[in-house]
């Protein structure tokens, strides 16, 4: 493992990375989102901040898990739908404007790089501003879910909650009883945010276009992403076993410390955006 590069020489390095690559294929994980006000799930240590998020499987069998998720999402909502992309997905975009970036896959599902301009992106863990239908496969815009959630609960409008990440909100002492999550309007079966929850798999189809545009790069770059969770470190992993170069700009350990050529702890947004400077 490569010693970790700080702050103050983290620019001068990352320079000369991106200089030296041509087809670049960037992992981004929450760090890269925190300074449009989405907070992250683990810190510095890679230790997670909060409890677990909710499973697929506490979703969809038990009620008053999905109530409660359903409650908490609603007040959470507003945050990711104001968030703007920040600097460093404006310095993404414009290196893949360049020809530098081969693909960017994200683990967030804010839609931030999409909204930043950024052409190919693979939002890995879906977008939570989708939601689908788990009997029907219906689709619907998040923004129309809250809508008919706001008329329902009209009660829940004027409640206020620390932000939490993806669109959660920490609410604490409330009941969640009276709180009907929404239903399908064509067979009403049960709506969930098209995202990967916990303890649900990756579609296939994702992986596998991931994993081409990798072996079709000459080096990843990791931003903001501990890779703690194995959907991302899986894409370290195979560039390490492809013998492509490997940097990784965030603070804190990740899990593929180890694999990397070169380590910069460093904020993402500041070192990106003087970098596109």
């Amino acid at each position: 493992m490569p010693p970790a590069i700080p702050e103050p020489d983290a620019l001068p390095a990352l320079r000369d990375w991106l200089d030296a690559h041509r087809a670049i294929f960037v992992l981004t994980g929450a760090g890269v989102s925190t300074n449009s006000g989405i907070p992250d799930y683990r810190g510095a240590d890679g230790e997670w901040k909060r409890r677990a998020p909710i499973t697929y499987q506490a979703f969809v069998q038990e009620p008053a898990m999905r109530a409660r998720y359903w409650a908490r999402s609603f007040v959470g909502w507003p945050v990711v739908e104001r968030a703007r992309p920040n600097r460093a997905h404006a310095a993404l975009a414009g290196l893949e404007a360049q020809g530098k970036v081969s693909m960017l896959v994200t683990q967030n599902v804010d839609g931030l790089h999409d909204r930043a301009g950024h052409r190919r992106v693979i939002d890995l863990h879906g977008r939570i501003d989708q939601v689908v239908c788990l009997q029907c496969s219906n689709r619907l815009p998040r923004a129309s879910v809250q809508a008919l959630l706001a008329a329902e609960h009209p009660e829940w409008t004027t409640l206020a909650a620390g932000a939490a990440p993806d669109g959660d909100a920490d609410l604490e002492g409330v009941d969640f009883g009276g709180f009907r999550p929404p239903a399908c309007p064509d067979c009403n079966g049960l709506l969930k945010p098209d995202v990967v929850f916990f303890g649900e798999n990756v579609p296939r189809p994702r992986v596998e276009t991931a994993a081409e545009a990798l072996h079709r790069s000459d080096a990843m770059l990791v931003v903001g992403s501990s890779l703690m969770v194995y959907s991302g470190f899986r894409f370290a992993r195979m560039a390490h076993e492809a013998g492509l170069p490997l940097a990784i700009l965030t603070r804190g350990v990740t899990r593929a410390d180890d694999l990397a050529t070169l380590k910069l702890h460093a904020d993402c947004e500041a070192t990106l955006a003087a970098v596109a400077a």
